[in-house]
């Protein structure tokens, strides 16, 4: 199996000279063969299979950075191009990288020692040794496999490790099970647990970011000023998107320690930002805010790495509208301001997003015990 790793890297001036030249590198032989691609595409309506070592002879500033970063260029855009071929209406024509972005990033591989680390240092195919935050080790047996290097927006270089190593985890027969219902003005409810509720610091942060986008867009454009608070801007940013990375980390980690197999509704996150309530306002923010497929996905790696489950339920199944002691369905629920009922069978008040979460539980099990 495979396993990333992501730590903080300190470079020397030179290096990070390099870090940048190799950045611009990669993004320029990406555009440049994406738009000999196109042209060549538009004038004969076929496919143009094109390679960096086309491009040295006529750019020789290529030769002095990574080959291997232009070469996973060259697969990034190939991917992307390969899935236009395929389904041209739902992909699309890949887009252009934008030098203006404000993230930087390249990947290199491992190539007889090429990528080791040594005494809190880490050596790097053009670059040398640099300055490595190790906070924790790589698994002992592991394989380092490729390396991505990136630079954030706030000016902060980072380096993901890919390990390769033997998964020895055995499946375990689940017996504690939970479910977990999406909900918008949180991050889920939990048949068996306290709801996951953000922390005050997100609506503090938020506040933060308003005042200083706003002070951005006094200042000239391009200017030192508009610079220094484009700065600060990103470090905000940056600091907001930690804090949440870190909750749901330390939620996704509890629940996956606590349980065998836990249940959620296959939902499909972007569609539902696109849904209106009262006739004009969308739930886009309030859906992005939440963090759903972050979690999940942090979820489903941690429940594996044990031998657990993570089962996704049907959308279609009707988890806020059945009864979950009598089984009554009640129709009256599809209607999202209804956040509470009570069943007209059994005389049971439920809480919608409580009762959601146990019937998904149910559902779940019998999933994984059919």
């Amino acid at each position: 199996m495979n396993k990333a790793y992501r730590y903080r890297l300190y470079p020397t001036a030179d290096q990070k000279a390099m870090f940048a030249k190799t950045f611009g590198c990669a993004r320029f032989i990406y555009n440049k063969m994406l738009g000999d691609r196109i042209s060549y595409y538009r004038e004969t309506g076929k496919k143009l299979h094109n390679t960096p070592a086309q491009y040295k002879s006529e750019f020789p500033w290529l030769r002095e950075v990574d080959s291997l970063a232009l070469a996973n260029a060259q697969m990034n855009l190939d991917k992307a191009y390969n899935n236009f071929w395929k389904n041209r209406s739902y992909f699309g024509l890949p887009h252009f990288k934008s030098k203006r972005a404000g993230h930087n990033s390249y990947s290199t591989n491992n190539q007889k020692g090429s990528v080791r680390i040594e005494d809190g240092r880490i050596k790097l195919p053009r670059i040398g040794w640099v300055k490595i935050r190790l906070h924790r080790p790589l698994m002992e047996t592991s394989t380092i496999k490729t390396v991505t290097i990136s630079q954030t927006p706030s000016g902060k270089y980072y380096i993901s490790i890919l390990v390769e190593y033997e998964n020895q985890v055995l499946p375990i027969i689940p017996k504690q099970f939970l479910g977990l219902d999406f909900t918008m003005h949180g991050l889920y409810a939990a048949s068996d647990e306290e709801d996951g509720t953000y922390p005050e610091f997100l609506h503090k942060a938020e506040k933060k970011l308003v005042r200083a986008q706003r002070k951005l867009s006094r200042k000239q454009n391009g200017s030192r000023n508009w610079e220094k608070q484009r700065q600060r801007l990103a470090v905000i940013h940056e600091k907001t998107a930690n804090k949440r990375k870190d909750f749901l980390h330390k939620k996704s980690r509890y629940l996956a320690d606590q349980y065998d197999a836990i249940g959620i509704e296959d939902i499909s996150v972007k569609t539902m930002g696109r849904r209106k309530k009262k006739g004009r306002f969308s739930f886009g923010k309030s859906v992005a805010d939440n963090g759903w497929n972050t979690f999940v996905n942090m979820l489903a790696y941690k429940l594996a790495w044990q031998g657990k489950q993570l089962i996704k339920v049907d959308k279609w199944y009707p988890s806020s509208q059945l009864c979950h002691k009598c089984g009554h369905k009640n129709p009256k629920t599809k209607n999202l301001s209804v956040r509470e009922w009570t069943c007209p069978v059994c005389g049971m008040h439920h809480n919608r997003d409580k009762n959601a979460a146990i019937n998904i539980r149910e559902e779940a099990r019998r999933i994984s015990l059919a």
